[in-house]
């Protein structure tokens, strides 16, 4: 077992987002998530270059390693429930959907993301990280975040550097969850429904 921490909910409620629409849209990425869950190692074994390295760069100083936090489950239990409630984000997601049309699923996704932006604009003020546009050709100067800016492609050399804003990046600036009773069980998402009759 890895001795590396859990991300924060909010974190993990992003990359699952990111994921989930990755794996839909980037055939590689979807088979490297199939590699993993037949048990693949996360990353292939480093191959071995024909030549030895001619010289060695100066070794950089290692940052410490960063103190993650543990988060408990319920605020995360609880975002899950209210996804449920207005969007009906988990009946969605666990809807087999391999004989359903386009039609009925761009219908069905439409009703989820309608209630699920409902849920977060109700709980959360959500920011973009960057002003630009995506598409637009910005610069990222020397001393930049890399917790705010993400570099991807051909990253050499050293700042400032210049490239394609391919995401706007988000940043959750206020969490406004509602107060749960000490009877309230953030384990039930939803609870099963009986209509009598």
């Amino acid at each position: 077992m890895s001795d590396v921490q859990p991300p924060s909910f909010v974190a993990r409620l992003f990359l699952a987002w990111v994921a989930y629409f990755r794996t839909l849209f980037d055939g590689e990425f979807a088979a490297g998530v199939v590699r993993l869950r037949e048990g693949a190692p996360a990353l292939p074994p480093p191959e071995e270059p024909d030549e030895p390295p001619k010289k060695k760069k100066k070794p950089k100083k290692k940052k410490p390693a960063p103190v993650l936090k543990v988060a408990g489950p319920e605020s995360a239990l609880q975002l899950l429930g209210l996804l449920q409630r207005e969007g009906r984000f988990v009946d969605f997601l666990r809807e087999d959907l391999a004989d359903a049309s386009d039609e009925d699923i761009g219908a069905a996704a439409r009703v989820v993301h309608e209630g699920c932006t409902k849920a977060i604009d109700e709980h959360f003020t959500i920011e973009s990280i960057h002003d630009g546009e995506e598409g637009e050709v910005v610069t990222v100067d020397e001393g930049y975040d890399p917790k705010l800016i993400r570099l991807t492609g051909n990253v050499v050399g050293e700042p400032p550097y210049e490239g394609e804003l391919t995401h706007r990046g988000w940043r959750v600036s206020e969490v406004r969850l509602p107060k749960m009773s000490e009877q309230h069980d953030p384990s039930v998402v939803a609870p099963a429904e009986v209509e009598l009759t």
